[in-house]
């Protein structure tokens, strides 16, 4: 199994590099599943119970994706640290993975999450993008980044597989 995480702050555009990489491995006949980890930990619980329900809640999707013969994952998600990264590769149930962090200026960020988030927690998630950079900044997990400030998004996705070896 090949796994290629799509790592970075809020606003860096994980989602939306992970969908058009996924695009160009299907007008390729790529064949693999793309999985936006957020998606699958919405809920109201105390952290621990909803870390652990995003884990497991990934597992069996990626264990739906596994038993069709699927052997490449795209990954979005945020990686803090090692710890957070190992949790992934047992979940997932592989030793290693390549993480690719993509980068942008604070005020890239802002902006898109202004537009992705109008409700009331919008200075509260500009915040967190910002501390988020810090942390990954310190925790440094990535095997390589990529900026996407004011890139074309197929640009972006392109050197992220070519940059995995995936293209």
């Amino acid at each position: 199994m090949k796994l290629l995480v799509i790592s970075g702050s809020m606003g860096t555009g994980k989602t939306t590099i992970m969908a058009e990489a996924s695009d160009i491995l299907s007008a390729q006949g790529v064949e693999h599943a793309a999985i936006d980890v957020d998606s699958l930990g919405t809920a109201h619980l105390p952290r621990e119970l909803s870390d652990d329900l995003t884990c497991r809640n990934l597992a069996s999707v990626w264990g739906n994706y596994a038993a069709v013969g699927v052997k490449r994952l795209l990954l979005a998600c945020a990686i803090e640290d090692g710890a957070e990264l190992d949790r992934l590769y047992r979940t997932l149930q592989i030793a290693e993975g390549v993480v690719c962090r993509l980068r942008a200026g604070v005020q890239t960020m802002e902006q898109r999450i202004r537009v992705r988030e109008p409700g009331m927690l919008q200075e509260q998630l500009v915040r967190r993008a910002v501390e988020l950079e810090a942390v990954l900044d310190r925790t440094h997990v990535e095997d390589f980044s990529i900026a996407n400030d004011d890139r074309p998004v197929t640009d972006v996705a392109h050197e992220l597989l070519r940059r995995a070896g995936w293209l």
